[in-house]
């Protein structure tokens, strides 16, 4: 697990300061070890260099022998690496019958052998979560790769016939010759979203390398390929079963034991999130089957409507592990705002990174790797906006007078509470998005603002430049066929999993120097859910349903039929509250006005409905509120 970054093109003379100062601000991806190298092209001169590399190492396998850059025999290939590849031994057989010699016991050598013998075609054998710079110095060339799912990020920016990449925002901000202005089109996805969907990033010219993808960048004239080398393919809805209920159930439980087998591969100790829920439940009870002590941890809290640490300790006691437990306190969270802006690296709406911190932090003290269960919502329709999307069609056939001269007005009429994933804001938010088209409707739903507010809020400026540039939604519907379900999954992974839940995990967990792992992100484990009928997921109304059956007589009843619960923290208290003058200050007219994104008369009005309590708001404002902080943390400076 590193940090990783380059320059590749331009003038060499003080590339190798500049990615130095890259990897510094990168140490928390790595502190065990930096490296960099320069690298001549083949139509160079001994002096003259193409491409420097720099890496920062948190060492996990061959903690001797991993040193990166890594380079082949007569270093013409040279790689820096972010991550693990689990299948490294089974590649390593295979390349050294064909006749490689092997230097290292690092996964990160096989890279270098393995594309030299299959060439970029390399990417489609790894099983692991990666996010790699090759530089190959026979054609002339760097290769970026990065893993089907998107769990390690790689940032890039083409300028003019330079590239430079970096596995962090931060690192490639040290450039000072890249823009840092803000993408119009990019905010005003992160308004929509509460976070930037790939390929864009919030910085102009910054783009974000897309999971399942390689970008071919040639040092002779600066142009640049890019190219998808694995999609998704979803089960229909009506499919018919490939085998009888229980040997499905049955072949989950290998298939999830075998990648959670796969990902335990290491050199230091490790442990496993565990939340209470089921996919870390599910994760922690395959580490058991398969041998050992098992180290887990949770967090809890002292609101009752965000504590599951109950849940928890009673999975760690059923399954016999060592389990260790942090209490968070209120000021435990609130301490960590103020570093929001470094912990984030790029705005996030997603306030549970506090304690997705908080817990990674706790971690480390014990274990330098953790597994955990995210993945297994979205690839078994574990999200109750699933059963709501069923529920919105039989709604929408009801009569359009008992819908709007009833129901509706009762809905608005609700009292506001301030308690986690409350009736009211669930109510409130289905009435909202019901009448609209699945992928719309879902959006609303997911996001902050929909597409009026968002109208209102931007500044004219930005709302000029959106119209010049031009604004859209990603287009993440392609291998959902007709069924709108399958389109709802196919939003969920290739929007909120890889740029919300796996970009918090891998800022919180890297920002604690811990590796976080995802064996429900394994690629057998994707290769078998996806191509599960849609039946086998949502049934009726009961979400992650072969899921759940596999795992009878494993996990207790009582946690196999719990109710979905977020992993948030107390935001519309705390703005009411211990939070209430920070946000008015970072949110105040003048520092709004100053700015130039929003309108001031549409923040203040958000502020006072929420602080009246006439509405919740609490999306909406910690949207803003991270990405004020964000901006005065990084661009300003």
């Amino acid at each position: 697990m590193c940090g990783i970054c380059g320059i590749a093109g331009g003038e060499p003379a003080g590339g190798r300061e500049l990615v130095h100062r890259m990897c510094s601000a990168m140490v928390h991806r790595g502190p065990d070890d930096e490296g960099t190298v320069q690298i001549a092209g083949r139509a160079q001169g001994a002096s003259q260099f193409s491409v420097t590399l720099g890496m920062r190492r948190l060492s996990i396998i061959d903690l001797a022998g991993g040193h990166q850059p890594m380079h082949n025999e007569d270093s013409t290939v040279w790689v820096v690496q972010n991550g693990e590849i689990y299948n490294h031994l089974e590649l390593r057989k295979l390349l050294a019958a064909a006749g490689h010699s092997f230097n290292t016991q690092s996964d990160t050598e096989v890279l270098v052998h393995g594309y030299e013998e299959w060439g970029e075609e390399m990417v489609e054998r790894l099983n692991g979560m990666f996010a790699f710079a090759l530089v190959d110095r026979r054609k002339d060339t760097v290769l970026l790769a990065r893993d089907r799912m998107g769990i390690k990020p790689l940032h890039y920016a083409i300028d003019g016939k330079r590239l430079v990449f970096a596995s962090e925002l931060k690192a490639l901000l040290r450039d000072r010759a890249l823009r840092r202005d803000i993408d119009p089109v990019a905010l005003d996805q992160y308004l929509a979203h509460e976070f930037v969907p790939s390929p864009s990033s919030i910085v102009r010219g910054i783009v974000k390398l897309l999971p399942a993808h390689t970008m071919t960048w040639s040092l002779s004239d600066g142009t640049h390929r890019l190219r998808r080398y694995w999609s998704p393919e979803l089960g229909g809805r009506d499919e018919a079963p490939r085998r009888g209920l229980d040997e499905e159930c049955e072949e989950l439980r290998t298939v999830l034991r075998e990648s959670v087998r796969k990902e335990l591969i290491s050199d230091v100790p490790l442990g496993v999130f565990l939340s209470g829920g089921i996919d870390s439940s599910a994760v922690t009870a395959m580490m058991t089957q398969l041998g050992g002590d098992v180290k887990s941890f949770s967090v809890g809290f002292a609101d009752r409507s965000f504590d599951e640490s109950a849940h928890a300790r009673l999975v760690a006691k059923h399954l016999g592990t060592e389990h260790r437990e942090l209490t968070l306190e209120p000021s435990m969270l609130l301490d960590l705002v103020p570093r929001l802006p470094n912990l984030l690296d790029e705005p996030l709406g997603d306030a549970s990174i506090i304690p997705t911190y908080l817990l990674s932090e706790f971690t480390r003290r014990h274990v330098k790797v953790a597994l955990g269960g995210d993945g297994g919502d979205e690839l078994f329709a574990g999200y109750p906006t699933l059963q709501a999307h069923r529920l919105a069609a039989y709604y929408m056939k009801a009569p359009r007078a008992l819908r709007e001269g009833l129901v509706e007005p009762v809905v608005r009429r609700l009292p506001v509470s301030r308690s986690n994933l409350s009736f009211d804001f669930r109510a409130k938010r289905f009435v909202g998005g019901a009448a609209f088209p699945t992928a719309e409707r879902h959006r609303r739903w997911m996001g902050s603002f929909d597409r009026e507010e968002r109208t209102a809020l931007l500044s004219a400026d930005v709302r000029h430049q959106l119209s010049a540039n031009g604004s859209h939604e990603p287009d993440v519907g392609q291998g959902a066929g007709a069924d709108s379900l399958n389109q709802v999954l196919l939003m969920d992974m290739r929007l909120y999993l890889e740029n919300d839940i796996l970009v918090k995990l891998d800022r919180a967990s890297m920002m604690a120097s811990l590796e976080g792992r995802v064996p429900l992100l394994n690629n057998d484990f994707v290769e078998y859910a996806t191509h599960l009928p849609l039946n086998m997921k949502l049934r009726g109304l009961r979400s992650k349903f072969l899921f759940k059956r596999a795992l009878r007589g494993i996990l207790p009843d009582s946690i196999l039929n719990r109710p979905k619960k977020g992993f948030g923290i107390p935001v519309a208290h705390w703005f009411r509250g211990p939070l209430k003058e920070q946000m008015l200050s970072v949110l105040s007219p003048e520092r709004i006005a100053g700015k130039g994104f929003f309108d001031p008369k549409s923040v203040k009005r958000l502020i006072d409905d929420h602080l009246a309590g006439r509405r919740d708001n609490r999306k909406q404002l910690w949207t803003l509120f991270a990405f004020e902080l964000w901006h005065d943390g990084y661009l300003k400076s």
